[in-house]
């Protein structure tokens, strides 16, 4: 596969790091915004169909390395494409990668595979400060995902940005558990994925300046949230949110920083009370109940659970990019002294996220800072 970025339109006047973020909310500066030409839907391996809804299984595992469908892709590019319109309004540099035939195969000596799409940028790279980290993600048909990113990765690093690559995962039968099953309510948490071998998705962390906050999940093993700690060094800190999910998949529906603080948290999955220690003196922000989606299209369809009303995108401590649909959030982002910015991204949720999954901010105007006890 070959790709090549769609690079700003006008060069900056001012001399900045090219890459550099260090938390959720500081001024947004520039971003790279996923697309949809040439996805294709996700293969029918056991770690993928234990992680989505049970309706969204069952036609995925029949339509597995198949196009998208018309009636889901056009709505959901057209409100795509007035979100990149909106964030370049707000004087945000876009970068986007080109189309791939996700459809190709691709395999190691012991699997193939088809992809999936780059929707989704916040799953497969981590901004940590000057450093863009690609991560070892658990799901085969993600595995060479990184690569639509290519050609932006080496602008980046040759204007001056670090570039880590995590090892790259066997994806061998070790790695997954046979004999997996959902757990119940009350039965200890168990996931799919074991600990033959790091694996994470960037998704399952989030940025506080000198504290991440993972989460634990089906595509995230302790082994990969080791990987990361021992990488990052003593300069940072990683906590683990408890999660009451059964089906455990990225922190951004989860746990979210708004700002220096301030974390808004899903009151199902969160048990306030069990949060970690550094997070002590923060003001926790317990989201409302999401809208209902009248669409039964998109009931259906959806990779994501109802709570995608979490996935806003800050940018800055007051300012926020939420899903016009859900109401609730918007006004009660206003009660908390936020400046709520409606925008429809409803029809994303078939390929894997919202305004947070379908970006990886590259640069915010901040410093490295520490915000917890």
């Amino acid at each position: 596969m070959t790709a090549h970025p769609t690079l700003p339109e006008q060069a900056t006047t001012v001399c900045r790091p090219a890459v550099c973020s260090h938390t959720e909310w500081d001024p947004l500066e520039e971003i790279v915004v996923g697309r949809l030409d040439g996805a294709a839907i996700p293969s029918g391996h056991p770690v993928v169909t234990c992680n989505i809804p049970r309706w969204a299984a069952r036609l995925q595992r029949k339509s597995a390395g198949r196009r998208y469908p018309r009636a889901l892709l056009e709505p959901a590019r057209q409100e795509l494409e007035e979100f990149v319109a909106l964030l370049r309004s707000l004087g945000i540099t876009v970068t986007r990668p080109e189309p791939v035939d996700h459809r190709a195969r691709f395999g190691t000596p012991t699997w193939s595979s088809r992809g999936f799409c780059n929707s989704c940028p916040r799953d497969s790279l981590l901004v940590i400060g000057d450093e863009i980290i690609e991560t070892p993600m658990a799901w085969p048909c993600r595995y060479f995902e990184t690569f639509s990113y290519r050609a932006l990765l080496k602008d980046y690093f040759r204007r001056g940005a670090r570039w880590t690559a995590a090892p790259k995962p066997q994806l061998t039968d070790e790695l997954y558990d046979d004999h997996f099953t959902v757990p119940r309510d009350g039965e200890p948490m168990r996931y799919i994925i074991t600990e033959f071998e790091p694996v994470f998705d960037a998704a399952d962390f989030v940025r506080a300046g000198r504290d991440l906050f993972a989460l634990r999940s089906n595509v995230t093993n302790a082994m990969g949230i080791n990987w990361l700690r021992r990488h990052l060094g003593p300069g940072y800190r990683i906590h683990e949110i408890p999660s009451r999910c059964r089906t455990p998949m990225h922190i951004d529906t989860t746990f979210l920083p708004l700002g220096p603080g301030k974390a808004l948290v899903n009151p199902e999955y969160v048990d306030i009370d069990h949060l970690p220690g550094a997070l002590r003196s923060w003001d926790i922000l317990t989201a409302p109940e999401p809208d209902p989606i009248p669409d039964r299209l998109l009931k259906i369809t959806s990779m994501c659970g109802k709570w995608l009303s979490l996935n806003v995108l800050m940018l800055d401590e007051h300012r926020v990019i939420a899903e016009r649909h859900h109401t609730g959030m918007l006004r009660a982002l206003e009660k908390w002294g936020f400046t709520p910015i409606p925008s429809d991204l409803l029809h994303y949720a078939p390929f894997g996220g919202s305004f947070h999954c379908a970006t990886l901010d590259i640069r915010r105007r901040g410093d490295l800072a520490s915000y917890c006890d």
